[in-house]
């Protein structure tokens, strides 16, 4: 694990992804079932008479995974033209077993490339297809999600894509930056992802060496997230969340105990922190959909072999705070943070 996250940092460090644009808070999905959209447009043809069907399975509806899914959408329309672009667009309600039925559509239906926004949707399609092309985004570690025990960056096959993940090295100090007197910081995390349980594995490696005891609050889905969170305040100084779905579509009832409570939450992603948290190191989600979206025309147009193409990560983070949330603990962030915009 710690070879996949090195190696993953240092692709961080080279490869290019312009950051620009922020999340924002996240909402649940209205339902358990996969409700799909229409269609962007109805397609005309291109000159060559070719449209490119391009299936979209989103695990959950909130700010961050729609931006990203708008940033894929804005790129393919870009640099393959509107009308010659057709979009299949489901979401999965945060239910993985509503990824499978919709991805078995895509492949059912002969879609040209499928975008797996999150991690079930992801390992979803690498299941239900070795041919189709997969790009993945807001995936934090491509090896975890795909029990890839050499990582090398690429995974080798018909999936390739982005990663979400800002350096976990950085958080860890962010939070030592922040709250220097900390002895006991809470993960609070959803054991059903295994890209929250990676970034807590890792983090939980850099705060105990900077003497920073940890201990784990997982909650198994929306029903016990208020009483995991309750435990987790009630034992920690500060409470870290990982980039985790499940906690972005529940900050509304994570910030009804911390804040009561005087329990700082620092964040993985933006969209957390602006729900119950008072910093992040940020990352645009929108630019990571844009690039995702730029490496679906590579192979489409271009004829990319996706199989060769390595994972991309965004190079560029930024500290950011919760103005409201700071003022309610009486936080005052050093100088470098931005506020996170309302």
């Amino acid at each position: 694990m710690k070879k996949a996250l090195s190696l993953a940092m240092a692709a961080a460090m080279t490869m290019g992804l312009a950051a620009c644009g922020s999340t924002a808070s996240s909402t649940a999905a209205a339902d358990s079932t996969p409700a799909s959209s229409a269609a962007e447009s109805e397609a005309a043809p291109a000159a060559d008479g070719k449209v490119y069907n391009i299936g979209i399975c989103q695990l959950v509806q909130h700010e961050a995974l729609d931006a990203a899914t708008q940033g894929f959408k804005d790129a393919l329309t870009e640099k393959l033209g509107a009308d010659n672009v057709k979009f299949d667009e489901q979401n999965a309600s945060g239910d993985s077993a509503n990824c499978t039925t919709i991805v078995s559509g895509f492949v059912s239906t002969g879609v040209d490339l499928i975008l797996a926004n999150a991690t079930a949707p992801l390992q979803a399609a690498a299941q239900a297809t070795a041919d189709i092309p997969v790009l993945g985004t807001s995936v934090t570690d491509y090896a975890t999600a795909l029990d890839i025990s050499d990582w090398t960056g690429t995974v080798g096959n018909n999936i390739s894509g982005t990663s979400d993940l800002a350096p976990l090295d950085q958080q860890a100090a962010m939070i030592q930056e922040l709250f220097p007197d900390a002895k006991t910081v809470g993960l609070l995390y959803c054991s059903a992802e295994p890209n929250s349980v990676y970034q807590c594995d890792v983090i939980e490696g850099y705060l105990n060496g900077m003497g920073i005891e940890t201990a784990r609050y997982a909650f198994t889905d929306t029903n016990d997230v208020t009483s995991v969170t309750q435990t987790a305040a009630a034992a920690s100084d500060v409470i870290y969340i990982p980039t985790d779905n499940t906690a972005a579509s529940n900050t509304e009832a994570i910030a009804n105990v911390v804040i009561p409570e005087q329990v700082p939450v620092v964040a993985g992603e933006e969209g957390i922190c602006k729900g119950c948290g008072v910093a992040t190191l940020s990352i645009s989600y929108y630019d990571l959909g844009y690039k995702t979206g730029e490496m679906a025309a590579e192979i489409l147009a271009d004829g990319a072999d996706v199989s060769t193409m390595p994972v991309e990560f965004a190079p560029n983070v930024t500290k950011k705070y919760n103005a409201a949330n700071c003022e309610a603990l009486g936080i005052t962030p050093p100088d470098g943070y931005e506020a996170i915009a309302d």
